[in-house]
């Protein structure tokens, strides 16, 4: 009998799957313990959990399950038009800001072309540009962050997408206002820009790109509703961009993309200002606790201005599996070209606590081997 493989795709044979942070569950399972004991410190969630409203609007959906969502996230794309600033037309909403990225290389991306991004930005941008067939142009970041020179410079014929995590995942490095306008002024204007905002509300003076969106430029701006607002589970994040990209992108979205539960718990999160406002507050004091603690313990680290923050180890795997038998789950960030690095989400006061006692404890007993 023949592989399959001999009939797929071949640029999928070598492509490397996407590698989560390691669930509670499983690790509860190996380690033979209660998941209740395990802190999960791994992929960037919010250490208060979900919007109290999302959870109680949820309640009242639930009971309407067996009925289809709204296909086109009416109110949720009005909803959000209204507290933007634009209009309906310009946004997009898809099953987390990744679905997104996924319609916009339906849409543009074929065998042979390109998309540039920045070496240690997130993963996802090229793993979907493989599976469609195009290259990665992977350009060196400059100070763990985006060398926008550079990236200008590598723009080719081939080049259809352009993609900027701002601030960026894993590293947590922030571009100014500036650095993003000198780029945006002087890219090809053919060419699509992505922006990919999915920590922007962590920031204290964020730059406003919608701006680029309202001047007609060809610019898509991601955010999410899986970080700051609590729901990952849930999976919703959107797109805003001229109506012109939007119906493009339309046309690649599956019907009923988008759950009606998720829709319902993304409107009331998006009032929710109070949970917004405590897990900044809770998320910037834990950060400024990890950057003192890691000073302490003589960690380089990459000051960050998202809910996590990267720290060398010297050996991330060896570390992370460390951690993990101290029933602390954190990222180990080899598959970022990281190889010496983890990196940690900011959690609750005590869970950040007992994550830098069993940090302290991990590195020594590598330091001592």
């Amino acid at each position: 009998m023949h592989s399959f493989w001999d009939i797929a795709n071949p640029h999928l044979r070598e492509l490397a799957v996407y590698q989560p942070g390691k669930p509670i569950e499983e690790t509860a399972r190996e380690l033979g313990c209660d998941p209740r004991e395990i802190i999960k410190l791994a992929s960037n969630e919010n250490p208060l959990g979900p919007s109290p409203r999302a959870l109680e609007a949820v309640q009242s959906t639930i009971r309407n399950a067996h009925l289809y969502p709204d296909g086109g996230a009416f109110y949720l794309r009005n909803a959000l038009a209204e507290k933007l600033n634009i209009a309906p037309e310009n946004i997009i909403v898809g099953n987390g800001s990744n679905e997104i990225i996924e319609f916009l290389a339906h849409a543009f991306l074929k065998p042979g072309d390109a998309i540039v991004t920045s070496e240690h930005a997130f993963i996802a941008y090229k793993i979907i540009a493989r599976v469609l067939g195009a290259q990665t142009i992977e350009v060196p970041s400059r100070n763990y962050g985006h060398d926008l020179d550079a990236m200008l410079a590598a723009i080719n014929d081939r080049t259809e997408l352009i993609f900027i995590a701002n601030p960026n995942n894993p590293t947590g490095t922030l571009l100014s206002a500036e650095e993003i306008d000198r780029f945006i002024q002087r890219v090809p204007p053919q060419l699509i820009v992505v922006l990919d905002e999915a920590y922007y509300e962590f920031l204290d003076d964020p730059p406003d790109t919608l701006r680029y969106v309202r001047e007609g430029r060809n610019v898509l701006v991601l955010r999410t509703f899986s970080k700051i607002h609590g729901l990952a589970g849930l999976r919703i994040g959107y797109g805003i961009a001229r109506p012109e990209l939007i119906e493009v992108l339309q046309k690649t979205r599956e019907p009923f993309n988008v759950n009606s539960i998720g829709q319902v718990a993304a409107l009331a999160a998006l009032q929710d200002e109070e949970h917004l406002r405590e897990t900044k507050r809770v998320v910037d004091e834990g950060r400024g606790y990890f950057e003192g603690e890691l000073e302490k313990l003589g960690l380089e680290f990459i000051p960050s201005v998202g809910n996590f923050i990267l720290v060398n180890v010297g050996d991330g795997l060896t570390v992370f599996r460390a951690m993990l038998q101290r029933e602390i789950i954190v990222r180990a960030m080899k598959g970022y070209n990281l190889a010496q690095w983890v990196r940690i989400t900011i959690g609750t006061p005590e869970q950040n606590a007992k994550c830098v006692a069993a940090l302290r404890e991990a590195v020594e007993q590598i330091r001592t081997v």
